[in-house]
């Protein structure tokens, strides 16, 4: 992909570079409401200014929609559909454009420009959506197996229905928060004796991470009514990087008969800036191959639906030391997002437009791609070490996780998506 070039000084090694054009919410201290924005380089370009400044005086299809850039979250701009996303996001790529057929709306525009363009590190982020709903899925092959084998053995690591259907379960949507929100660890009731099998009410002491992505859903389904594999696509909004925060001693004592609950719900973290499917696109892959064939309703061809993104995941110690801790690729999933969303609605579930559907942790087949501390660690059986000599089996209070993403490798045309990071605060002290 060959490098576009913006009149703005972008550095080569940005994420955010004129290829991608993410969508987020922003507050500043001239504007202390949350409002949209598109990150360019190391600077944002505020939206709602944008829009006051006449900024999309040449695109007149968004002319009757240019309230949705001053909302507190981008429902209303998601709610549009698809089509006029990627019609926004390319008037704004020929905007920034060196050489561009509008150098009149902001390159020559200057006081548009001193107002509109402000650096990163002045603005507040928010949570891009209001979130109605949250479905986390277990789309992570490797990881299924590995935490299979830890609680089942190799026999039977995987349940009989895992290839045939995108597993999921219903998470907790008042508990997804942004980047850089602090996590509380969990209290909650652990079983310490495998024999007398009666649990204690304690803070949670197995405290994991779980490296996933997450997907927006933009256009809504009525209830009883599915959306088709082939129709799915249209529905997505963007991605997300996510942090599936996790408390396995808790889970491990209640997720038998009906799934996890306390374990899961305390918090997921997001990152800020919202990926469009089409600046994803380029990017499209296989994931991994399923020998098992779908049913119709989840076939999707040759259709390549996943993203070769590649992901980090770094830990700074509460010395400040800091570990890359796993490095892999979202191509490590089984199953896509237009198949969950399939899946999802197969026997009638509606969605709306704000929905979040999350991978499940993506976890490749080495060692240092396993995407959480539970495999890392096999469930506490063998020290992880960072590079400051301390080990670790799960997270300790102060301790940083920190996920990043970012697609291709050429310099000037890099589609990432900042980070999503959280660090564990305390749990509350409960008076018994």
């Amino acid at each position: 992909m060959a490098p576009l070039r913006s009149w703005l000084e972008i550095d080569p090694k940005s994420h955010f570079s004129l290829y991608n054009l993410p969508f987020g919410i922003i507050s500043t201290a001239s504007i202390p409401e949350p409002h949209p924005a598109v990150p360019i380089g190391d600077q944002v370009l505020d939206l709602q200014i944008f829009t006051a400044g006449n900024g999309f005086a040449a695109l007149s299809t968004i002319q009757p929609h240019q309230a949705v850039f001053s909302r507190p979250t981008l429902n209303d701009f998601a709610a549009l559909g698809r089509p006029l996303h990627r019609v926004v996001r390319e008037y704004l790529q020929t905007v920034l454009l060196e050489d561009g057929p509008f150098p009149d709306v902001l390159k020559e525009n200057k006081a548009l420009r001193d107002n509109a363009l402000i650096a990163q590190k002045d603005c507040r982020m928010h949570m891009p959506m209001h979130i109605n709903d949250y479905t986390d899925f277990y789309a992570g092959l490797h990881h299924a197996y590995n935490v299979g084998v830890l609680f089942r053995g190799p026999q039977n690591a995987l349940q009989p229905n895992y290839k045939h259907l995108p597993v999921g379960y219903h998470g907790r949507a008042s508990s997804v928060v942004v980047s850089g929100t602090p996590i509380r660890r969990p209290n909650g009731q652990i079983l310490t004796d495998s024999v007398v099998k009666e649990p204690i009410l304690t803070p949670c002491r197995k405290l994991d991470m779980e490296l996933e992505l997450g997907c927006f859903v933009c256009k809504p389904s009525a209830m009883g009514e599915p959306v088709s594999i082939a129709d799915a696509p249209e529905h997505l909004f963007g991605v997300v990087l996510m942090n599936d925060w996790s408390a396995r001693d808790i889970q491990a004592w209640e997720y038998v008969p009906l799934g996890p609950f306390n374990s899961k719900n305390f918090g997921t973290t997001i990152s800020p800036w919202i990926v469009l499917m089409d600046a994803l696109e380029p990017f499209a892959s296989a994931g991994l191959q399923n020998d098992v064939k779908c049913l119709p309703y989840l076939d999707e061809g040759n259709r390549e639906a996943h993203y070769a993104i590649d992901l980090s995941v770094e830990l700074i110690a509460d010395s400040g030391s800091k570990s890359t801790i796993c490095k892999t690729s979202a191509t490590n999933l089984l199953f896509s997002f237009p198949q969950m969303l399939a899946h999802h609605t197969v026997g009638g579930c509606p969605f709306n437009v704000g929905d979040l559907m999350g991978s499940g942790t993506i976890s490749g087949e080495a060692k240092s791609a396993k995407g959480c501390l539970l495999e890392q660690s096999e469930n506490g059986k063998v020290s992880i070490r960072l590079d400051d000599g301390q080990e670790r089996m799960f997270l300790k209070d102060g301790d940083e996780i920190t996920i990043t993403g970012v697609c291709g490798g050429e310099e000037g045309a890099l589609v990432g998506f900042g980070q999503c990071t959280g660090k564990i605060l305390p749990a509350i002290e409960l008076i018994s």
